[in-house]
């Protein structure tokens, strides 16, 4: 469990997650489009999940 959280707390983590939450805020004050959001949220998400699966492909080679 320890590992799973310490995993979790990687500065690529937190930057999702900070990214994620402003544009959120963002788009709840309407400051920001939700196109905008969506564009920005896909390649963040995606990029992170991406990163995520190579690692483990890597660890099961």
């Amino acid at each position: 469990m320890k590992q799973r959280l310490y995993k979790l707390i990687d500065v690529k983590s937190i930057v999702t997650l900070m990214i994620t939450l402003v544009f959120c805020i963002e788009t709840l004050l309407s400051k920001a489009d939700a196109d905008d959001l969506m564009t920005v949220f896909t390649v963040i998400i995606s990029f992170y999940f991406g990163t995520q699966a190579a690692k483990k492909e890597r660890r099961e080679e």
